[in-house]
């Protein structure tokens, strides 16, 4: 799953967890999750087989879209469409695209799926693309808990997935992803998934015991928590773990309330590792390699190189690498890992991971402007 820590991030690393009192146990991290944050990522494996069922329970029809789909969300509610794109990898047959603004991409035709994907279903971007939309002749559909996303879809006659009510957004992945990937499968732009999905669930309840909160101190999620502690993480990934590499900065981001950035190989290899010369001038930065074990030979190499370059200025330094036959099982297992690690970092740091006031505040300012 992973190589362990270089020798220059191990002995910081090694600094900091000196500095963390206490196990990272169920009952330590709940004197500070006080929503059940840790609780939504552990179901992860229920979610994904919940999710299959919300979707067949929309009773949709299927749709010979031949532009492909676009789905339209924003923050925890649109990294299920890149993350279903990744799995559906070389099987997709029709482009698959994720939008994050106010509008639809240009190309946008009456031929398009449009998901339109909102927990809320009061994301002010997503409802001015189910809009457009409609306007263009695309077909749509809706994921959401209802608000006025749903009441408009279901005016329009349009199909409706229904998601569970009291989960954060970001906690409802499994939900995103798997609607994404239904979606797909019903408009002709990849094939079905359904036993894959299943399959994705058992293996995940595996990896729930071996890097949850249960599990033993020197496990790789807590390890991984304790060498990101007071640093600012930069995630790379490559490929299959680009979209699983910024899951993992948003995660911290919301979870720990920390910086966090990412960036994907090849391209780093053109500009940001010269950045990392400075880096240890500049602050504690730390650096997580997600790679995936089918990766492109060349890939995994570039990786190896990269990580060998960069860890000598880094705090800490970890690459890490998805577990798994299937493309679903594998993004599965990096986006539990970085999940846990935001929570755990959180509980490290005496943060509740839970709420996000600056994104309340944010809205709140934009709703009175």
């Amino acid at each position: 799953m992973s190589t362990p820590p270089s020798t220059d991030a191990r002995t910081d690393a090694d600094a900091d967890a000196a500095a963390v009192t206490g196990a990272l146990s169920r009952e330590a991290i709940a004197r500070v999750d006080s929503t059940g944050q840790l609780d939504d990522v552990l179901a992860l494996p229920e979610h994904l087989r919940d999710a299959a069922w919300r979707v067949e329970s929309a009773i949709m029809q299927g749709w010979d879209t031949s532009a492909g789909l676009v789905v339209a969300g924003m923050g925890g509610s649109a990294i299920g469409g890149a993350l279903a794109r990744a799995a559906l990898g070389d099987h997709a047959s029709r482009p698959i695209f994720v939008t994050r603004a106010y509008g639809l991409p240009p190309w946008t035709t009456p031929d398009t799926m449009v998901l339109c994907a909102s927990y809320s279903g009061e994301t002010e971007e997503t409802l001015a693309c189910y809009e457009s939309a409609g306007a263009l002749g695309a077909q749509r559909t809706v994921v959401t808990t209802g608000g006025r996303l749903a009441e408009m879809a279901r005016a329009d006659g349009v199909p409706v997935i229904p998601l569970p009510g009291g989960l954060q957004p970001r906690a409802a992945v499994a939900y995103m992803t798997v609607a994404a990937l239904e979606v797909a499968a019903l408009c002709g732009a990849g094939p079905r998934l359904t036993s894959e999905i299943d399959v994705a669930a058992s293996h995940t309840e595996q990896l729930v015991v071996e890097w949850g909160p249960d599990a033993g101190e020197d496990s790789l999620a807590k390890t991984i928590a304790r060498g990101l502690l007071d640093t600012i993480p930069v995630i790379v990934g490559a490929g299959l773990t680009t979209p699983i590499a910024y899951r993992w900065k948003t995660q911290i981001n919301e979870n720990a309330k920390l910086p966090c950035f990412m960036h994907e190989l090849p391209e780093l290899d053109h500009n940001e590792l010269v950045g990392w010369e400075g880096a240890r001038q500049a602050g504690r930065f730390a650096a997580v390699f997600l790679d995936d074990s089918d990766a492109h030979p060349r890939v995994k190499e570039r990786m190896e190189l990269t990580e060998r370059l960069i860890a000598p200025n880094a705090a800490a330094s970890f690459r890490l690498e998805t577990r798994g036959e299937t493309t679903i099982e594998r993004v599965i297992s990096l986006v539990l890992l970085g999940d846990l690690v935001s929570i755990y970092l959180a509980a490290l740091r005496g943060v509740d991971p839970g709420p996000v006031r600056a994104i309340e505040e944010l809205k709140a300012a934009l709703a009175a402007s």
